[in-house]
């Protein structure tokens, strides 16, 4: 009995491992290889799992890169929350004020260096003789850097700067020395350096030399011209130097109308001089571009050290109306 029920399930097992070959031989080669894709689909889904859940070192750094992700994430929110509440101080400034919301020292800077760019084409150009200083004290050559410093600086402020040039100057002199010690990024500078004298390096018609002893005031600030100021600091005050060097090369003189605008003033030294720094020159020349009046330039760049005073520029100690600029003959 046990060995016929044995039989049968053999029979029975034989039977369906040849229906299954049957099978197999019907449906051919394509359903073969269509069982392979669906193998391999499931082995990715199984390695896609595996990489979902990991473990291990995996973990670890799963973690680390959570904590990053939400580190940055309070970053930026904290960033945004800056940005917004100082937005927010620049709007009540502004509306507390009435004035402009003010720029970033970076914009003034890059706007800075747009305007002096710009008047290197198109502006008016001022030339620092240098080639006098050879016979400078250590004192003076100190004080002609501060000047320089001073000068640089007033013409960064200008809304209408100027184009420097600094000619007879060379990177191996005493003053070059000094300018770096004394005037932080003086190698910066915008302006041209050059060891070529003036006289050489424009046609001498488009000079003017800016100095006290020309007989000729000045008139106007022409486009045209390249005014030349003397880079001298003379505690001797030897006298018509720079009117000597532009009248050995032919070249046109001028000098400040200060005594067609002011007058002296008493004081107690009973001193008087028209002598300036470069850079009170400087100031004078800048003010009157801009505002093409004469006396209100003369104020800012001549101190009453100097013993002048404008006319009609003080009455009781209250200050009067400057009269309007007047032309003068320049030769």
């Amino acid at each position: 009995m046990d060995w016929k029920l044995e039989g049968s399930a053999q029979k029975t097992d034989s039977h369906v491992l040849q229906e299954q070959e049957v099978i197999l031989e019907d449906t051919g080669e394509d359903s073969i290889s269509e069982s392979f894709r669906l193998l391999q689909i499931d082995v990715e889904c199984e390695h896609r799992e595996g990489e979902m859940l990991p473990t291990g070192g995996t973990v670890w750094c799963s973690n680390v890169q959570r904590k990053q992700r939400h580190w940055e994430k309070i970053v930026a929110a904290k960033k945004s929350k800056r940005k917004q509440e100082k937005e927010r101080r620049k709007a009540n400034r502004v509306e507390n004020s009435g004035i402009c919301p003010q720029h970033s020292k970076r914009f003034l800077r890059s706007l800075t260096k747009e305007r002096l760019l710009e008047a290197k084409h198109s502006g008016p150009r001022l030339c620092i003789d240098l080639s006098m200083t050879h016979h400078m004290s250590k004192k003076e050559l100190s004080r002609l850097a501060g000047q320089i410093r001073r000068l640089y600086g007033s013409n960064k402020k200008a809304s209408r700067p100027f184009w420097i040039y600094l000619t007879g100057f060379t990177t191996d002199s005493p003053l070059y020395e000094e300018c770096l010690r004394m005037n932080d990024g003086f190698s910066s500078y915008l302006l041209d350096i050059t060891e070529e004298d003036c006289f050489s390096l424009f046609p001498l018609d488009t000079l003017v030399y800016l100095t006290p002893d020309s007989e000729h005031a000045l008139e106007d600030i022409d486009l045209n011209k390249v005014y030349i100021l003397g880079g001298l600091v003379d505690e001797s005050i030897q006298k018509k130097v720079t009117f000597q060097k532009a009248r050995e090369h032919s070249v046109r003189t001028a000098r400040l109308p200060i005594q067609e605008y002011m007058v002296r003033h008493q004081n107690g030294k009973n001193y008087h001089s028209e002598i300036l720094a470069i850079n009170q020159v400087f100031d004078i020349l800048s003010t009157y571009f801009e505002t093409q009046n004469w006396p209100e330039a003369l104020k800012k760049g001549v101190s009453s050290r100097k013993g002048y005073v404008l006319q009609n520029s003080m009455d009781d100690g209250q200050p009067e109306k400057l009269p309007e600029a007047k032309l003068l003959e320049v030769s």
